[in-house]
């Protein structure tokens, strides 16, 4: 019973990464149709971000927790400069034409900023220092957890909340759900679509930026190509959740990253693996829309 706890809370903590990527993802596809490939390399990018601000902290006292959370707001703030900085010069140029482009043109960046990261770092890991409420546990049904975990899932929830109330509750949230519908009745009225679509460009990145941070708090160690695995896990959440969904991608994350980790533990280290991808097979053949996605679907 104690083992089935800590799996679940793992799990649920797990999937909180995977969702964090794929929430930037869906969002960017679901309300731009852009299909960006460089969210993991965000990840990377911002992962490092996080550890340069933690870096010069002592690992046996622990990093101060202002510095952990100054660290959290700088990786968050590189994933939006990044995501903004790609949307501007690489991404608006490309709307209108094949989303093939757009596919290469973020592939392509995903790689050269990898590649700088282990050009300038080496491709060797770097340990990451943490304050001590993090590393340490608590009790909870007679099992210590960690409290990163316990971090990891508080943070995803308030990023769901708050992308929920931006896209309901304020007005470039409405703007950007109207545009996806009918972009030119919109620009009719005299709304510029393009500054509310670059603002969701930035509000995926930026939950990337925090994703990379949180994905170096739960290995407490970061290397160039930490965004890699992450990513291919954020379009299998994608698939199984529904493109454009959210909502979807909040349940297929929990829903992927629970069971991984009991195969894990009982069937054989990568079965989880095995069992996520087939989950995204089975889906592509029963019900290729996910599970909360539609043809056209808007959150």
């Amino acid at each position: 019973m104690d083992a089935v706890l800590l799996l679940t809370v793992t799990g649920l903590s797990v999937g909180a990464l995977y969702f964090l990527l794929a929430s930037g993802l869906s969002l960017v596809f679901g309300l731009m149709h852009v299909l960006s490939f460089a969210h993991g390399a965000y990840l990377s990018v911002c992962a490092f971000a996080g550890w340069l601000v933690l870096r010069g902290a002592d690992f046996d006292a622990g990093a101060p927790t202002w510095r952990y959370a100054a660290a959290l707001v700088v990786a968050t703030a590189a994933g939006a400069g990044l995501a903004y900085l790609t949307e501007v010069f690489l991404i608006r140029p490309l709307y209108g034409r094949d989303q093939l482009d757009q596919l290469l043109v973020t592939m392509g960046l995903g790689f050269i900023l990898i590649a700088v990261l282990a050009g300038v770092w080496g491709p060797d890991e770097q340990a990451v220092p943490l304050p001590r409420w993090v590393r340490d546990t608590t009790e909870l049904g007679g099992i210590a957890i960690p409290n990163d975990r316990f971090l990891l899932i508080a943070l995803a929830a308030l990023v769901f909340v708050l992308i929920q109330l931006f896209l309901r509750r304020t007005r470039h949230g409405l703007i950007v759900r109207a545009g996806v519908q009918n972009r030119d009745m919109v620009r009719a009225l005299g709304i510029d679509v393009r500054r509310s679509f670059t603002l969701v460009f930035v509000l995926g990145g930026a939950a990337a930026g925090l994703g990379g941070a949180l994905a170096a708090t739960f290995i407490r160690a970061i290397t160039p190509h930490i965004g890699d695995s992450f990513l291919l896990y954020a379009f299998i959440v994608l698939v199984v959740g529904g493109l454009g969904s959210l909502s979807g991608a909040l349940v297929a994350a929990v829903a992927i990253g629970v069971p991984q980790q009991f195969a894990n533990y009982y069937v054989n280290p990568g079965a989880g693996d095995v069992l996520a991808v087939a989950l995204m097979a089975a889906m592509l053949l029963f019900r290729p829309q996910g599970l909360f996605g539609q043809k056209e679907r808007v959150v």
